[in-house]
């Protein structure tokens, strides 16, 4: 009887440390920056920097954020998933690009508008195109990862081909809406207007994922698919529609994601979505498979410490994001916010 007072602190201390531990990887995005602030010498060159990488993290964000949740529910490792990038840019910039007279204004409102227009009609292409892609190509291979690995890589192939045939083998330079272009002051700071904006449209996203996922019932539906499939089935609900739909709508984000990053960059290709590939998986590997606020976190990660090691660093920027996915995964080898699977 004795016994249970002496072991009562060494519970309370681990029972402290698991309700923490969940909290741990929300501290690492202002650790980064306080990391960043310490380090840059000027406080003006470390804000710029922020700005610039929470943008780019935004954008990745909104890129890999439809493939975690493909990976999570329905265990299919698509390497197909650049090539929505690169429709939805292509397919975005040939509408800006009939909506001149709209971009070129020094209207911010129309120029908005038209952003609009061309995320609409890139979302909409790729959600169409990724409906296809999974009812060809990923249908006959769920369960085989390997033959999941070959099969999209070839799709990939073939659309980035088909990219070539319908607007040519060159680079397609392109401008940025004429009230977004140059930058704004802030604390001696030049803050890009562009990216200012793609941080409000991925924090905009991401509130609405996470509204969704965790306030509606489709939501509900998702995420217990994503935890135990089979019981949701047995419950009645037709989880396969709800695959595709999650396809599809991961898809159309890419697509947006791919209309950001054209026009982030400035210059859009047939592999711009392949090249971005390599940076959505440490994305979706470091956030946890299946787990939105995992990749948003992942997300800003990435794109912080790019600009900050590019800053401090230039040659170290090419292996700072290999080195930040063994760290997160010699920590957390599930990720940061892993889900977990019912066994």
């Amino acid at each position: 009887m004795s016994a249970a007072p002496e072991h009562a602190p060494t519970m309370a201390r681990a029972n402290l440390a698991e309700r923490i531990a969940p909290w741990l990887p929300m501290l690492l995005v202002p650790l980064v920056m306080l990391t960043g602030l310490i380090l840059i010498p000027s406080g003006s060159s470390w804000l710029t920097l922020t700005v610039s990488g929470l943008a780019m993290g935004m954008m990745i964000f909104i890129m890999a954020s439809g493939m975690t949740l493909v990976f999570g529910l329905m265990d299919v490792i698509n390497f197909g998933h650049g090539v929505f990038i690169s429709v939805g840019a292509f397919v975005g910039v040939s509408v800006l690009l009939m909506l001149a007279g709209m971009t070129a204004a020094p209207s911010l409102f129309l120029n908005l508008l038209a952003m609009l227009l061309a995320i609409i009609a890139a979302a909409l292409a790729t959600g169409a195109l990724g409906w296809a892609f999974e009812r060809v190509i990923v249908k006959p291979v769920y369960g085989a990862h390997l033959k999941q690995i070959l099969v999209t890589m070839g799709g990939l192939i073939v659309v980035e081909q088909l990219i070539i045939v319908l607007w040519g083998p060159e680079e397609i330079y392109i401008l940025r809406p004429e009230a977004l272009k140059g930058a704004v002051t802030f604390a001696g700071a030049a803050l890009e207007k562009y990216r200012l904006v793609a941080v409000a449209v991925g924090l905009a996203l991401f509130l609405t994922m996470r509204f969704v996922l965790r306030r509606t019932k489709i939501g509900l539906i998702v995420r217990a698919g994503v935890e135990n499939g089979e019981m949701v089935e047995a419950l009645g609900y037709r989880l396969r529609l709800v695959f595709i739909g999650v396809f599809v709508a991961g898809s159309a984000l890419a697509g947006l994601g791919g209309v950001m990053w054209g026009l982030y960059q400035e210059v859009i290709t047939a592999h711009m979505g392949q090249q971005m590939m390599i940076l959505i998986f440490i994305v979706v590997i470091i956030g946890g498979l299946g787990s939105v606020e995992g990749c948003f976190i992942g997300a800003l990660l990435v794109g912080l410490l790019q600009n900050y090691v590019a800053f401090l660093e230039p040659k170290a920027a090419l292996i700072s994001n290999i080195g930040l996915m063994v760290a997160i995964l010699m920590w957390r080898p599930q990720g940061m916010i892993p889900v977990v699977k019912a066994k």
